[in-house]
């Protein structure tokens, strides 16, 4: 059981129950997420897989309540990550399936599914 110190436990259940679905869409554990419950809420899931187009490249899945779904890159320097697309679509909290469909898509380079742009759903 993963625990943490937050101000909002209601939000950090929800979060870590839709995380859940979503990490078993993609076939990962929840032992690779993080979760932080400021504002605006947001979600970090490692991925195991590095992309053809970055393979020196670590791969992650980003999540916040304004823009939902990213994938992203990590930097060798620490910086923040590179977000390589956006899910965007009608709703920061898609169905898991939509977002195991986004990340195969960004596997496959397909430009079909995802944006570059970042959408906006709401505010945090």
């Amino acid at each position: 059981m993963l625990t943490m110190p937050v101000r909002h436990p209601h939000t950090r259940d929800a979060v870590w129950g839709y995380l859940s679905e979503i990490t078993e869409a993609l076939g990962v554990g929840l032992e690779s997420c993080t979760v932080d419950v400021d504002n605006p809420v947001s979600a970090y899931v490692a991925l195991d897989e590095r992309l053809a187009t970055h393979p020196e490249r670590d791969v992650a899945l980003l999540w916040d309540e304004v823009r939902g779904w990213a994938v992203a890159i990590e930097t060798h320097s620490g910086e923040d990550l590179i977000v390589l697309r956006y899910l965007g679509g009608k709703s920061a909290m898609p169905r898991p399936a939509e977002v195991a469909r986004f990340v195969k898509a960004v596997r496959e380079d397909d430009h079909r599914v995802g944006q570059l742009t970042p959408p906006d759903f709401r505010a945090a």
